[in-house]
């Protein structure tokens, strides 16, 4: 495994998902069941989506060289207009609605609600999206699927710890942007290797 795959794949991911859906409904869920239930089936739901991720980007690291880096360096900047757009449509949302608590739900019950409601958000993800690409572009596969995960769990995590506490120092848009950035650097890299 190479660390710098694994650490340059956590931060990517982990900047995609912090302002993403899949934050804001980790959120929700623990605000309805008991955290660490939430973060059990959430972190199933990632680490089936990040294998077929894992999968899908080493299929596609057969294609030839020149076609995977385009498709990823398209991809990333398809991430940073995505992130840019919601960063945009977060900045102008005024409200937001808080779901009343079900806290007295147990068990595999709420592991298995938080598990459905993940799984269904994530297909189609940018987070997928990028992990299909950066297995593809470095043909690190495990590294890849180390970093990825690892930062899908540090972002449910702090989604079901203290969510609302980072919400109140960092708005959801700077996010967005961040992420954008990212994205943006990635794709400009993916350029850079491409015309050289």
């Amino acid at each position: 495994m190479d660390p710098v795959v694994i650490g340059l794949t956590f931060l990517a991911i982990f900047v995609v998902e912090l302002p993403d859906k899949t934050f804001l409904a980790t959120l929700v869920l623990a605000t309805r069941y008991r955290p660490i239930l939430v973060w059990l089936g959430v972190g199933l739901a990632f680490a089936v989506q990040t294998t077929v991720a894992v999968l899908l980007g080493h299929a596609v690291s057969f294609l030839p060289d020149d076609a995977v880096r385009t498709g990823a360096g398209l991809m990333f900047l398809a991430g940073a207009v995505i992130l840019i757009r919601e960063g945009r449509g977060h900045q102008q949302a005024a409200a937001e609605e808080t779901p009343p608590t079900d806290r007295d739900v147990h068990g595999l019950r709420a592991v298995v609600a938080s598990f459905v409601v993940l799984f269904a958000a994530e297909w189609g993800d940018l987070s997928q999206l990028l992990t299909i690409s950066l297995v593809a572009k470095y043909e690190q596969p495990f590294s890849v699927f180390a970093g990825a995960l690892g930062a899908l769990l540090v972002v449910s995590g702090l989604a079901v710890l203290a969510g609302r506490q980072l919400q109140r120092f960092v708005s959801l848009h700077v996010l967005h942007y961040v992420g954008a950035a990212v994205c943006l650097t990635l794709a400009a890299f993916t350029a850079y290797e491409l015309l050289t």
